[in-house]
C-alpha cells in the first residue's frame, strides 16, 4: 500500500511539475496584444523591461476617482519603468458606457490622464479579454478568480512575472511601496 502511494505522489508531483514549467515556459503577459483608444494594435511587448500595473477602468463608477492616484504614480516613476495600463470596461453596473473617444476625453479632461488606455473589453465571462483571462489564472482572487469589480489592479515585475493582485478599494497610493521596490529591482 505505501508503495502505491508513493508511485501516485511521485506521478502527480512530476506531472504537476512539468504542467507547470511548460506551461511558464509558454506563457507571459508579454505574449498578448491589444489595442489603443486611438484602434492602434499594441503588443505588451513594447513593455518589457517596464514593471506594468494593469487596471480594468470605468468613468461613472465610485473608484473613478482613482485615476487621479494612478496617474500621480505613473508621472511619479515613468521615468524608472512604470508603466499603467488602463482597459475600460462596462461590465459593472454598465459604469463605462462610452466610445473610445469619450473615454479618452473623459480621462484626459478630468484627471488628465497620460498613461496608455486601450479599448473597452470584458474582464469576466465567455468574452473576457484573454489578457484577462491569463491574469486571473496567474493572479487568482481571495474569493474566486472573477473580477469583482473595476478599478481591480494587477502587478508584474520588470520580467513579467505575476506579483500581486489588488482589490478595487485598494488606492493606488497604498501600492507605492511595492512598486517602488519592483523598480529597484533589475
Amino acid at each position: 500500500m505505501k508503495k502505491i502511494i508513493a508511485i501516485l505522489l511521485t506521478t502527480i508531483f512530476c506531472t504537476t511539475a512539468s504542467f507547470s514549467t511548460e506551461k511558464d515556459s509558454k506563457m507571459n503577459i508579454y505574449q498578448f496584444k491589444t489595442k489603443s483608444l486611438q484602434g492602434k494594435e499594441v503588443s505588451l511587448k513594447d513593455y518589457k523591461g517596464k514593471v506594468l500595473l494593469i487596471v480594468n477602468t470605468a468613468s461613472k463608477c465610485g473608484f473613478t476617482p482613482q485615476y487621479e492616484g494612478l496617474e500621480k504614480l505613473y508621472k511619479q516613476y515613468k521615468d524608472k519603468g512604470l508603466v499603467i495600463l488602463g482597459f475600460p470596461c462596462n461590465q459593472f453596473g454598465s459604469q463605462e458606457p462610452g466610445t473610445s473617444e469619450e473615454i479618452s476625453n473623459f480621462c484626459t479632461l478630468n484627471y488628465g490622464v497620460t498613461f496608455p488606455m486601450f479599448m473597452k473589453i470584458e474582464v469576466n465571462g465567455e468574452n473576457a479579454d484573454p489578457i484577462y483571462k491569463y491574469m486571473k489564472e496567474v493572479l487568482p482572487g481571495t474569493l474566486g478568480n472573477e473580477i469583482k469589480w473595476n478599478f481591480t489592479k494587477f502587478l508584474f515585475d520588470r520580467h513579467g512575472n505575476p506579483v500581486e493582485r489588488y482589490a478595487s478599494t485598494t488606492k493606488p497610493e497604498s501600492i507605492e511601496t511595492e512598486i517602488v521596490k519592483l523598480l529597484s529591482e533589475k
